[in-house]
C-alpha cells in the first residue's frame, strides 16, 4: 500500500488557477522527485501537504489525500507533523538568536522536573540542555556536520542554516515522510554528494522522500520515481529509469534547453584592471577572507568558487562593506572607502546577494519598488521635479518595471505585487531586476540562480552573458555550482581558507578544481 496518495488536487487563488488535478503516490521508503519550473505549481501543492494556513486562508483546495489509505486533511502544519509528515523549507524558518541546539530541538523540548513542578506543574520544569544537546550532536552527525550545538544560528553561512534545518526534521521520532524543497541549492558539490548519501540512509531506514530540486543530475542520481509538473498540471509520472535528463528538463519547460558553454571570437576583455583586491580581510561568520589579493580585468566574467565555509562570499560582502572589513580595494584606479556600502554602490558596483530575503528584497514593498529602490536612493533616478519638491514619478517606475519583467520573465501578477508573494526563484529575479536598474559596470553575484529551475537559471546566466557583451559590464560571480561557472566565466578563482587557492580556466579538469578545492598547490595553475 502507498503511504501517500494524492488525488485529483486542484487550488486557485482568485481566478488564478495554480494547480489543475494533480495525482501522485508515493511508497514507504521511497525517493520521489518533483521538478517544475518556477511557478509551475510545486510550493502551493507542498502547501497542501504541510497544511500551510495561506491554503486555507483562500477557499482551501478541490481533490483528496491519503496517508495510509485513510483520508488525511491537514488544517495547520501540526496536522502533518501528527501525521509524521516533516519539511524543510526552501526559505529558512531558523531563530537567529537561538543556539543551533535551541532550533533543532523547537518545540519539542526535553525538560527536567523541578522543586516548584512538582507542585505547582509541568510548566516550571527546566530545560534539560544535556540532553537536548545529545540529541542536536547525533542529529548533526548524521549530515557529517561538525560544528558545536551551542553556536548561536544568527551569522551562520546559508549553507550551515540548510543543514540545521534538515537536522530538526531528522530528530523527529515519528517522521515517516520528509519534503525537502531544494536542500542541495545552497550546498557545494561535493558537500551536495554527501547530503544524498544521508538522505539514501534515510530511505533506507523507511524514511519516504519527497525531493524537490532544479539540479536533474540530483533527481536522476537519486530518485526512484519523478513527477514532472508544467503549469499547475502533470506532465509526466515516471520511474526514473526509464528517463534521462534532457527528456525531464523539454517536459518542464515544454522546448529544448542547453545549457553548455557557448565559445565568443570578441569577447571585448581588456588589458587594464577594473578592480583590484590586496590582502583583504572579511569578518563574515563563517565565510572568513583571510588576506586575498586579486585582480579583475575590465570586461571579463570571473567566476568565484570553493566549498562553503572557506570565504568565497565573504569576498563580495566585504567588498560592499557588509561586513568589517580591512586591507585596500582599487576600482578604476581609485581606491574605495572600505565599510560603507553607499560609497561601493557609487562607484558604479553592484551586488545580487545570496541571502535574497534578508538583504535582497523589500518583502511587504511591490516588485515595482523594490526593482527602482536602490537606483532611486543612490542615483535619484526615477524622480520628476514638482515645484521645490522632487517626487517619485510612478509612470516611469511602472514602465521600468514592466520591461524588466518582460525581461526576465518574472512570473507575477502584476508590477503591484507583494515581493513576499512570489515564489523564490522569482523573488531571486526581481533581484537580479535591482542590481540591472543601476546601470552598473561592474556587477557582484553571489548564488544568483540558488532555487531556480533549470529554464529560468538558463535565463539567469544568459543575461549575465548577454550584459557583459553588449554592455560591458564586469562580472564576478560566486556560486556554489562549478557546471555554473564553467558555462559562463572566462577565468575561476578557487577560493580555500579564506585565500585564492589559484586560478584556472574553465576547461581545466575536474582533477585541478578538485585539488585547489581541497588546499591543494598546483603549479600548473593559470593565473
Amino acid at each position: 500500500m502507498d503511504l501517500l496518495q494524492i488525488k485529483d488536487i486542484s487550488k486557485s487563488y482568485e481566478e488564478n488557477r495554480v494547480l489543475k488535478n494533480v495525482s501522485l503516490s508515493i511508497k514507504e521508503g521511497e525517493i520521489h522527485g518533483l521538478v517544475g519550473e518556477n511557478g509551475a505549481g510545486k510550493s502551493t501543492l507542498m502547501n497542501i501537504l504541510f497544511g500551510m494556513p495561506v491554503i486555507h486562508s483562500t477557499g482551501g483546495y478541490e481533490g483528496e489525500m491519503l496517508i495510509d489509505g485513510k483520508p488525511y486533511k491537514p488544517t495547520t502544519p501540526e496536522d502533518a507533523m501528527a501525521a509524521g509528515i516533516g519539511m524543510v523549507h526552501q526559505e529558512f524558518m531558523l531563530i537567529p538568536g537561538f543556539t543551533i541546539t535551541e532550533n533543532i530541538k523547537l518545540n519539542r523540548e526535553k525538560t527536567l522536573p523541578t522543586f516548584l513542578s512538582k507542585i505547582f506543574g509541568n510548566r516550571l520544569e527546566k530545560l534539560d540542555t544535556e540532553a537536548m544537546a545529545k540529541d542536536a550532536r547525533e542529529a548533526l552527525k548524521k549530515l557529517d556536520m561538525d560544528i558545536d550545538e551551542y553556536v548561536p544560528v544568527a551569522g551562520l553561512p546559508v549553507g550551515h542554516m540548510q543543514f540545521i534545518e534538515i537536522a530538526r526534521e531528522i530528530d523527529k521520532s515519528k517522521l515517516r515522510l520528509l519534503i525537502l524543497d531544494e536542500p542541495t541549492a545552497v550546498l557545494t558539490e561535493s558537500e551536495a554528494d554527501k547530503f544524498l548519501e544521508v538522505i539514501k540512509k534515510l530511505s533506507q531506514m523507511g524514511i519516504a522522500i519527497l525531493f524537490i530540486s532544479h539540479r536533474l543530475d540530483e533527481i536522476k542520481q537519486i530518485t526512484d520515481s519523478i513527477t514532472v509538473l508544467r503549469d499547475g498540471e502533470v506532465v509526466a509520472n515516471v520511474k526514473t529509469d526509464e528517463i534521462d535528463v534532457k527528456e525531464i528538463a523539454r517536459l518542464m519547460v515544454g522546448r529544448k534547453v542547453e545549457l553548455s558553454k557557448k565559445e565568443d571570437e570578441d569577447r571585448g576583455i581588456k588589458d587594464e584592471n577594473i578592480l583590484e583586491i590586496k590582502d583583504l580581510r572579511v569578518n563574515m561568520p563563517g565565510e572568513e577572507v583571510k588576506g586575498l589579493s586579486l585582480t579583475v580585468k575590465k570586461g571579463e566574467i570571473l567566476g568565484i568558487g570553493g566549498l562553503a565555509g572557506q570565504g568565497k562570499l565573504g569576498i563580495a560582502n566585504g567588498i560592499m562593506g557588509l561586513y568589517e572589513t580591512s586591507g585596500s580595494i582599487v576600482k578604476d584606479g581609485k581606491e574605495l572607502h572600505l565599510n560603507n556600502p553607499r560609497e561601493a554602490l557609487k562607484s558604479s558596483i553592484a551586488f545580487l546577494s545570496e541571502d535574497r530575503r534578508g538583504v535582497g528584497l523589500l518583502l511587504d514593498d511591490s516588485i515595482e519598488f523594490n526593482i527602482a529602490f536602490s537606483s532611486l536612493e543612490i542615483q535619484d533616478n526615477f524622480l520628476k521635479q514638482v515645484g521645490p519638491l522632487k517626487l517619485i514619478d510612478k509612470k516611469k517606475v511602472r514602465e521600468h518595471a514592466n520591461r524588466m519583467i518582460e525581461e526576465l520573465d518574472i512570473r507575477c501578477t502584476g508590477p503591484k505585487q507583494r515581493a513576499r508573494a512570489l515564489s523564490g526563484g522569482n523573488q531571486q529575479k526581481v533581484c537580479i531586476a535591482r542590481a540591472l536598474s543601476l546601470n552598473p559596470d561592474l556587477l557582484l553575484v553571489s548564488e544568483p540562480t540558488r532555487g531556480i529551475d533549470i529554464g529560468a537559471k538558463k535565463l539567469v546566466l544568459d543575461t549575465l552573458v548577454k550584459l557583459n557583451r553588449e554592455r560591458g559590464v564586469t562580472v564576478i560571480i560566486t556560486s556554489s555550482e562549478l557546471g555554473e561557472l564553467r558555462q559562463v566565466s572566462d577565468r575561476i578563482a578557487i577560493i580555500y581558507d579564506g585565500k585564492v587557492a589559484g586560478i584556472l580556466p574553465p576547461d581545466a579538469s575536474d582533477e585541478e578544481f578538485g585539488l585547489l578545492m581541497a588546499g591543494e598547490d598546483l603549479k600548473k595553475v593559470v593565473n
